[in-house]
């Protein structure tokens, strides 16, 4: 017997859990991955887009510091009203005639170096800071230089395009034979014109090598000697450390050799860095870490809170809202009620993200508590599967809240992500932070004997002695990382040539 199927249509009730992620819900997350300083920024939105919200400052907040400061009554600019005030000075008391020559009044602009005198603003201006702050761009300032130097017409032009694919560091972007063939002119005339350009300020710009950067400043201070430039040709051989190789090319003895290189590292091989980048910003922590007092072991216990100088306090204007309320119509109590809803959410967001993130660094203290008492050579394995585990969050959860934020510690400022570090397996079953390890391996090594340079077969039998099962590939994996040579060069540093 066979059946017809049906395509007739029907109405089932089914039940099911879905995860739906709400704008909310995507800023709860968000605002958990920002540092204090981008969560900062994203409440001065906040602030500009709801009326409802207010930033408590000193205890006080931003709309009762302004309604104090309209009750100020204005000072009085008429002589007549200045003088019913009583602002003006009793001609029977005060004298008229004043020897003022020997009085500075700091309000005023005599020198030409006051303030408020340039600009009209605030008495805090510092001339030197504005200098500093209008110091021209590298093209800007080699651009000026090369309208003074080259009267020419098709040198200037030569000029400008170099200075058009300059480098940030200063080098020159592209080969001169490219850029002259590009621009249509021979190359000795390009190179004549590259040859003065590289004499501007600073000196060395426009060269296309280490070597021809460094040589032009020694050509400036008048130290390009015959040796030096042999110096210069076999930079390499200065890289590897190949001293002895050095002092037959360039027929100098060791003394003069060491005084040549020492003369190579006060140059700048970067001579427009200086100019185009952006100062050193600090790293401000988004934690605070500071010894409680004594426990009953009489070891220090550990206080931690938010940042309060990077993290603004939010309150809700309630009260102003329930004054806009009594006489409003219905779209404006509609437009009310959603700001009312956006506010409180912000504020529990916000008190959810500072206690996640209290929760979160808490624990990590509590397993890295050796390090802040002893140093790195306490420093512990860690995971965020671990940490996740003891605070009862996801490990997503974790690593949103430890990434681009830090804390201050009594040892310094470390971004939350530096405590987890991967464990490395010991002989009696105990494990090894990667970073304890690395610490040591650079221990060993600055300590070894100039006569008797470690291998890293010999470092990691060092430290399989201690209990640490490391393999040497790992033990030279970690030595790249800190910039440490390898034995062969080491080993021409250490012994004197």
């Amino acid at each position: 017997m066979a059946f017809a199927q049906s395509y007739a249509p029907r109405l089932d009730l089914r039940q099911s859990q879905s995860l739906v992620m709400t704008p909310q819900l995507r800023q709860a997350i968000q605002l958990l991955q920002f540092s204090n300083l981008e969560a900062t920024a994203f409440i001065e939105d906040e602030l500009l887009k709801n009326p409802l919200l207010e930033r408590e400052i000193g205890g006080e907040t931003v709309a009762a510091i302004e309604a104090s400061a309209e009750t100020i009554s204005p000072v009085p600019d008429d002589p007549a009203s200045m003088a019913a005030a009583g602002m003006l000075p009793d001609s029977a008391t005060t004298s008229l005639d004043l020897d003022t020559r020997n009085v500075y009044d700091v309000g005023t602009n005599a020198d030409g170096y006051g303030g408020a005198g340039l600009s009209g603003e605030d008495d805090d201006w510092n001339p030197l800071e504005a200098l500093a702050a209008e110091r021209p761009h590298l093209r800007e300032y080699l651009e000026q230089q090369a309208r003074l130097t080259f009267s020419a017409r098709e040198d200037l032009l030569i000029a400008m395009a170099m200075i058009v694919v300059l480098e940030p560091t200063g080098w020159l972007g592209e080969t001169p034979e490219i850029l002259a063939a590009a621009l249509g002119v021979a190359l000795p005339r390009f190179e004549a014109v590259r040859a003065i350009m590289m004499r501007f300020d600073p000196v060395g710009v426009f060269a296309t090598s280490l070597a021809e950067c460094l040589a032009a400043q020694l050509a400036e201070q008048n130290r390009l000697d015959p040796a030096m430039q042999a110096l210069l040709d076999n930079l390499p051989l200065l890289a590897r450390r190949e001293l002895r190789s050095l002092q037959d090319i360039c027929g100098v003895d060791a003394a003069d050799l060491a005084d040549m290189i020492a003369e190579l590292k006060r140059l700048d091989p970067k001579p427009g860095a200086k100019f185009d980048s952006e100062p050193l910003r600090p790293l401000i922590p988004d934690v605070l870490m500071r010894p409680a007092p004594l426990a009953e072991d009489g070891a220090p216990d550990w206080l931690l809170e938010i940042n309060p100088e990077t993290m603004p306090r939010l309150l809700i204007r309630r009260g102003f809202h329930a004054r806009l309320v009594a006489s409003a119509n219905k779209e404006t109590k509609s437009f009310l009620s959603e700001q009312l809803q956006s506010a409180n959410w912000l504020v529990k967001a916000l008190e959810a993200r500072a206690q996640t993130i209290l929760r979160v660094s808490a624990e990590i203290v509590r397993r890295q508590d050796g390090f802040f008492r002893h140093g790195i050579s306490h420093l512990r394995p860690l995971t965020l599967r671990d940490i996740a585990a003891e605070v009862e969050l996801h490990e997503s959860t974790v690593s949103r809240v430890t990434s681009n934020k830090s804390i201050a510690t009594p040892r310094g400022i470390f971004e939350l992500k530096f405590f987890f570090t991967t464990a490395l397996a010991g002989a009696n079953g105990e494990t090894h932070s990667a970073e304890t390890v690395r610490h040591r391996v650079a221990q060993i090594i600055g300590g070894e004997n100039p006569k008797n340079i470690l291998s890293d077969d010999a470092v990691a039998a060092i430290l399989q002695k201690e209990g640490i099962d490391i393999a040497r590939r790992t033990v030279a994996k970690y030595r790249d990382a800190l910039r440490i040579p390898g034995s062969a060069q080491r080993r021409r540093e250490k012994i004197p040539a």
